[in-house]
C-alpha cells in the first residue's frame, strides 16, 4: 500500500477544559503505539487530562469501524496532539478592594489513526543444491570422549 491509499481516520475534541501543556505531555505517551496499547497506557496515567484523550481515542476508534469498516484494534495513533483554545478570563476579589485575574484555559486534542503497513511477503527462494563439505572445509571439532584427564597421583608419606 502506498502513502496515498492508507486511510486516516481522526477525531477531535474542542473546548476542552484543560490545559494544552498539560494535555500534550499525555498526548506524547501514546503517540505512534497501537490503539490497544494507547488504551492501556491512558487507563494508567494519573493525569486528569489523560480521561479526556482517552474520550477522543475511542471516538476515533468509533469513527473508524462506523465510517470506514476498519478493525479499531489494528490501528495505530498516526498523530496525536494538542492545539490552544480559548482563555477563559475570570475575576477574584482580592484584599483592599483589588480584584486578581483568574486564567481558565482550554484546547483542542486531535488524534488521527492508520492502518499499519504490511510488507508484501517476499518470494519464496530458489531451491539451491547444497555441496558437501571436505574434511579440509568442515571445522574440526574435538571429541570429548578422546580428552583424557590426566591419572591423579597417590602422595606417599
Amino acid at each position: 500500500m502506498s502513502a496515498a491509499e492508507r486511510q486516516e481516520v481522526k477525531a477531535v475534541a474542542k473546548w476542552v477544559h484543560a490545559s494544552p501543556r498539560k494535555a500534550r505531555l499525555v498526548v506524547e505517551h501514546i503517540r505512534g503505539r497501537s490503539v490497544p496499547e494507547a488504551r492501556t497506557v491512558l487507563a494508567f496515567t494519573q493525569r486528569a487530562a489523560a480521561r479526556d484523550v482517552a474520550k477522543v481515542l475511542s471516538s476515533a476508534v468509533a469513527n473508524a469501524e462506523a465510517n470506514h469498516n476498519l478493525v479499531g484494534d489494528e490501528l495505530i495513533v498516526a498523530a496525536a496532539y494538542v492545539d490552544e483554545g480559548p482563555v477563559l478570563k475570570r475575576w477574584r476579589a482580592r484584599a483592599r478592594g483589588r480584584a486578581a485575574r483568574i486564567q481558565k484555559p482550554t484546547c483542542h486534542i486531535t488524534i488521527k489513526l492508520v492502518e499499519p503497513e504490511r510488507a508484501p511477503e517476499p518470494p519464496p527462494p530458489a531451491k539451491e543444491e547444497k555441496v558437501a563439505e571436505t574434511k579440509a572445509e568442515a571445522p574440526k571439532k574435538k571429541d570429548a570422549s578422546k580428552r583424557k584427564t590426566p591419572a591423579k597421583k597417590e602422595a606417599t608419606t
